[in-house]
């Protein structure tokens, strides 16, 4: 949203100069987002973007005023109407003070928004739980996930995907020994408390994929209420940011949460809404199924950015067309340095195309059953013998971690970038109240590959560069390859 708002901005600079600098300028503005993250850097972002704006736009349409003047000569004498085109030349004096009446109002406005905020949405208020599944699938916090009743994960506290439909929430099943509700806007005593802590460790000993640290978390809860490390917290929101990092203390689990919702849970689980099917099939095809960019480089290099990996029902056409115009390429580099995850079923299709054979790809969210191998070969398909190589951030998240994961392990792509975020298991949501619920991991899969995977420490890249630099580095070492070719 941001970049539309940058492209529309340009449009008041004179087209001279958008032809000649405007790629240079959103290249600028896209490098500056992707690193500049968090409030204050934004703030100053869009601060320098409408300062120069302000200062620039008008300097701009004034290099045209002596060439009017010059014109101006050339005019018929005898009051007969004539017309001088300027070539590639905008509007004038207008449009000069709409640009300055708007650069002012829109810097006002961002003044304005970002000082006062909006209210906080808890994570619970923005997911849809479900009810137990052995084939959960990726949390419903990445960012192209349908809201289908496969989607129970959980992810990290603070994360919200881009343009998603918000989705009320709602039950998963009945709790465990959950008793009385508590009351908005009243103060937790500490019966209250002890009652969501007895509820949570319930749910960890009965559910939690570890029963080992189940029992360590749970004990670790019953010790810093016994010691009085609570006593001090009686807002609802404050005790759940402080009992998820106690659980954590013992298993540092990112898809592991104890949450608070200001509004009323639901009471039963629900599938998801005509309404929130609806916007996510409008949500996907808005932005061509995230499916942001596909060009063929220079020496004949594909490049594909996508930014989640979402429902293979939906955007199988999309993504079919997407690797077929790479098809005749020497080399690939799929970029997923804002890839948030989606669908393990994308994953797989998309990686079938990488090989000639049927391969199995790890998913630590699902028993393992015939659709944990590619269908390969893709008939027609040239890229299965092609080299591979997968741009990685620190943002590079869950379902786009397995790609990368199960690639570097096959030894069939080069990773290039930053470490991936960490977020591996799935989460199933429980109700404890009408206020409190938690996400947890119930299930883990046996990984072939090693002992671990990428759960909280990332998949490390084979080549280490700043997320930035990353595609120039996946570039030489694409060409490289093809010399030795």
């Amino acid at each position: 949203m941001s970049e539309k708002i940058y492209v529309w901005l340009l449009r008041l600079y004179p087209s001279r100069f958008r032809e000649a600098y405007g790629e240079d300028a959103l290249q600028l503005f896209r490098d500056r987002a992707r690193e500049e993250e968090g409030f204050l850097l934004r703030l100053r972002l869009w601060f320098d973007l409408l300062s120069d704006l302000a200062l620039s736009v008008p300097r701009e349409y004034f290099h045209v005023q002596p060439r009017l003047a010059s014109l101006s000569a050339h005019l018929r004498p005898d009051g007969v109407p004539s017309f001088c085109v300027l070539a590639k030349e905008s509007l004038g004096p207008g449009a000069l003070l709409f640009g300055g009446v708007l650069s002012v109002a829109a810097l006002v406005t961002f003044s304005v928004l970002l000082n006062h905020g909006v209210r906080h949405v808890p994570l619970s208020a923005l997911i849809r739980p479900t009810q137990r599944s052995a084939g959960a699938r990726s949390s419903p916090f990445d960012s192209s996930a349908p809201p289908t009743a496969n989607n129970t994960g959980q992810e990290t506290i603070g994360s919200k995907p881009p343009e998603q439909p918000e989705i009320a929430a709602t039950s998963s099943r009945p709790n465990h020994g959950a008793a009385t509700k508590p009351r908005v806007n009243t103060k937790l005593d500490a019966t209250e408390r002890r009652r969501v802590i007895d509820a949570a460790t319930a749910i960890l000993e009965k559910d939690y994929f570890d029963h080992h640290n189940a029992k360590k978390m749970a004990a670790a809860l019953r010790a810093h209420e016994k010691n009085g490390d609570d006593d001090a917290v009686t807002d609802g929101r404050a005790f759940a940011a402080l009992l998820t990092p106690q659980m954590r203390e013992v298993s540092p689990d990112r898809h592991l949460t104890l949450d608070y919702s200001e509004a009323p849970l639901a009471q039963h689980p629900i599938g998801p809404t005509p309404e929130d099917l609806a916007g996510y099939r409008k949500a996907m095809k808005n932005q061509n199924c995230t499916f942001e960019g596909v060009a063929i480089l220079p020496h004949s290099i594909g490049y594909l950015k996508l930014n989640s990996f979402p429902d293979v029902s939906l955007c199988r056409a999309t993504a079919a067309a997407a690797m077929d115009s790479l098809n005749h390429t020497e080399a690939v580099i799929f970029d997923l340095r804002d890839n948030r995850g989606g669908e393990p079923a994308m994953v797989s299709f998309l990686a079938a195309y990488l090989f000639d054979h049927p391969e199995y790809l790890y998913n630590p969210r699902e028993n393992t059953t015939e659709e944990s191998w590619t269908h390969s070969p893709v008939p027609g398909n040239k890229l299965a013998d092609k080299p591979a190589y997968v741009l990685t951030s620190s943002r590079t998240f869950s379902g786009a971690e397995q790609f990368c994961y199960d690639l570097k392990m096959l030894k069939r792509a080069t990773l290039v970038g930053e470490t991936t975020g960490g977020g591996a298991h799935s989460g199933v949501w429980h109700r404890i109240d009408d206020h409190f619920g938690m996400g947890i991991p119930e299930t883990k899969a046996i990984n072939p590959y090693s002992k671990t995977d990428w759960a909280e420490i990332g998949v490390e890249p084979d080549v280490k560069v700043k997320a930035a630099y990353a595609l120039e580095a996946a570039k030489e070492l694409a060409l490289a390859q093809l010399r030795k070719k």
